[in-house]
């Protein structure tokens, strides 16, 4: 039923936040900032769809620990008993932190405000977070991205979304005739939709400004995921070495070359486009 990522011993935790924390964006962040130095955030998460984020960013974006609560758990649990687990697992609890649209129990019956008055435990409902009027949600974000608005999405975020790869061999096609790239394996995050980013490329904890490429390449009709560093990069990068992309601007939309001049052209104009956008 728990799976827990922190050294925190149960008994000194004395608040949680419970949540899905996908993303860890703005609103995410209204609910952490209550949550005293013996909190931590109760992750439960029922959704199996791609992310925004993995527990190991979670923890670095939320500068707390976590503890995950498998949902096939307790979803047949009457809201009641639920609590009576928290209760009973978190001994010295006192607070607890929700966001508005909570819901919990069997058929998400029991409500936020529903807490409070069945556990005793002093509980705080934090109200959506907006920005011009459009609540932050994961939700929301995940629209942006789709929409290739990265300034949107990252203004959501209040960060700079990025998805975790391992890389991948290639064609060394890139290296032969056009640039080289680093070619990733990219299966749990959300990806933004297929074109071409201005983006950073980090790798063993150092920051390269890059182009990457999302989407089916003409070279091969292969969906890929490709990023080429544009300035000194002399690491030798080897097949499962781990690289995170963190995306800053949208280029283009993608484009079906079948001339590899022309590619090369249109890839050289890329560079220079995202060599401004980085600064």
């Amino acid at each position: 039923m728990w799976n827990t990522s922190t050294t925190t011993q149960k008994d000194k935790i004395t608040s949680i936040a419970i949540g899905c924390f996908d993303g860890v964006h703005l609103g995410h962040k209204k609910l952490i900032s209550h949550l005293d130095d013996f909190g931590v955030l109760l992750i439960i998460d029922k959704f199996k769809g791609k992310k925004l984020c993995d527990n190991e960013q979670k923890v670095f974006l939320a500068n707390k620990n976590l503890i995950e609560l498998d949902f096939e758990s307790i979803k047949n649990l009457d809201g009641r008993e639920f609590l009576q687990i928290l209760k009973k697992e978190f001994i010295n609890l006192e607070k607890i932190v929700v966001g508005y649209d909570f819901s919990f129990g069997k058929n998400r019956a029991f409500k936020a405000v529903d807490i409070e008055k069945l556990s005793g435990i002093k509980t705080i409902i934090v109200d959506e977070f907006s920005i011009d009027k459009i609540g932050v949600h994961s939700s929301k974000i995940k629209e942006f991205l789709e929409q290739g608005d990265i300034k949107n999405a990252n203004l959501f975020l209040g960060r700079t979304y990025s998805i975790k790869g391992k890389v991948i061999k290639g064609q060394g096609l890139g290296k032969k005739e056009l640039f080289a790239t680093l070619n990733l394996k990219c299966d749990e995050y959300f990806l933004p939709k297929n074109g071409v980013y201005a983006t950073f490329a980090k790798y063993k904890n150092k920051s390269y400004k890059s182009v990457s490429f999302i989407g089916i390449r003409s070279t091969d009709e292969s969906f890929a995921i490709e990023s080429h560093i544009i300035e000194n990069f002399d690491e030798k990068v080897k097949t499962d070495d781990a690289i995170e992309l963190f995306f800053v601007d949208f280029l283009r939309q993608n484009q079906r070359f079948d001339d590899l001049k022309l590619l090369k052209e249109q890839i050289a104009k890329d560079i220079e486009k995202a060599k401004k956008l980085l600064g």
